[in-house]
């Protein structure tokens, strides 16, 4: 069975992505249980696709596994489009989720509820070597909605507590593992990355 590397350290991020591709014959395999991690490499694209290929061609590089890579984050219009592929550093060093959300909860402060849109975007990278084939392939999903007044459930990670689904009102931390999977950027872009990998797959 091929090893597949997923390329991040967060936790929440692996499981997740692992969940989606149960049942495919590969090995899926973190970061964190490579025998010497790598260093982090620097992410100097404008783009989450470029970040995501970045990411996904350093760590085959460095770890000879096909290797499945993701950038992702919150674009709010009200602000431009930040925090965008700044997301995950949003705040400056040091500052964790609920000191992003803070951060940017207190931006929003003066906007209504209708000026509040959003949306996550991902990008899914994939880069390697399998059968011979060398394999260089991006897959981006979205998902709409607005940002809540204040973080809400306590499920998710990142910004999941004050992202409110268009459709159904509930923020994705307020949503179950299958629920969020099925409507969430990066659920989309897992799907496509996943019928991607499902034909490249051993018989």
């Amino acid at each position: 069975m091929n090893n597949l590397l997923i390329a991040t350290t967060n936790d929440g991020k692996r499981d997740e992505i692992a969940r989606l591709l149960e049942g495919l014959a590969y090995n899926v395999v973190g970061l964190n249980d490579l025998p010497q991690q790598p260093p982090v490499v620097e992410e100097t694209g404008s783009t989450f696709a470029e970040n995501a290929m970045i990411k996904a061609v350093y760590y085959h590089n460095r770890s000879g596994m096909l290797t499945l890579a993701d950038d992702s984050g919150l674009m709010v219009d009200a602000l431009g489009g930040s925090p965008g592929i700044y997301s995950a550093r949003y705040g400056g060093p040091g500052v964790d989720s609920a000191g992003q959300i803070a951060l940017l909860l207190e931006q929003l402060k003066s906007v209504p509820t209708l000026g509040r849109t959003a949306r996550f975007v991902c990008a899914i990278a994939l880069a390697g070597s399998l059968g011979g084939r060398q394999v260089s392939e991006v897959f981006e999903g979205f998902c709409e909605g607005t940002i809540a007044g204040e973080p809400r459930g306590q499920s998710g990670f990142g910004y999941d507590p004050i992202f409110l689904d268009a459709e159904l009102r509930l923020t994705f931390a307020e949503l179950s593992s299958d629920e969020k999977a099925s409507r969430s950027h990066r659920g989309k872009a897992l799907r496509m990355a996943r019928i991607f990998l499902e034909m490249l797959q051993p018989e």
